[in-house]
């Protein structure tokens, strides 16, 4: 578990970069804010293995409050201003190869004939062919089973 643990977390040195990025602890009254480390230990591993919220090791803490804050950092944007400034980092240093991409399946946009098209909405280029052909089905049409 301790060999999980190390694989799914973030080092001392990736955590010193992130740690500044992050918002400061809310200051006032009311409970101690849990540890910003663990909770981000908690939303890499998350991350990393693809669990459910409700799955995340009670190591962590409560799963709601990783997820939580985890929602909150995400809808202040927080996230983004991190990748913003981790990519500009490191095109700084020439760490970054701007000539390699990736594209997720889920921003490339499936031809027409891709599962999810609308029936009748392809077009053949002749209809004469089609009528012409015997039916390829072996049921009899719909006029002549229903009598």
């Amino acid at each position: 578990m301790l060999a999980d643990m190390e694989r799914h977390a973030l080092s001392d040195a990736q955590w010193e970069r992130l740690r500044p990025l992050l918002p400061p602890p809310p200051t006032g009254r009311g409970r101690p804010r849990r540890d910003d480390r663990l909770v981000g230990d908690g939303i890499v591993w998350r991350l990393t293995t693809g669990v459910p919220w409700r799955d995340l090791p009670a190591r962590f803490g409560s799963w709601r409050t990783v997820y939580s804050r985890f929602r909150r950092w995400q809808q202040a944007g927080v996230w983004e201003r991190v990748l913003a400034t981790l990519q500009a980092d490191a095109d700084a240093t020439g760490d970054l190869d701007w000539a390699q991409h990736f594209l997720d399946g889920t921003t490339v946009r499936a031809h027409q004939h891709a599962a999810g098209a609308q029936k009748g909405a392809v077009t053949r280029r002749s209809a004469a062919p089609v009528a012409g052909s015997r039916p390829k089905s072996t049921s009899a049409p719909r006029e002549a089973a229903s009598r």
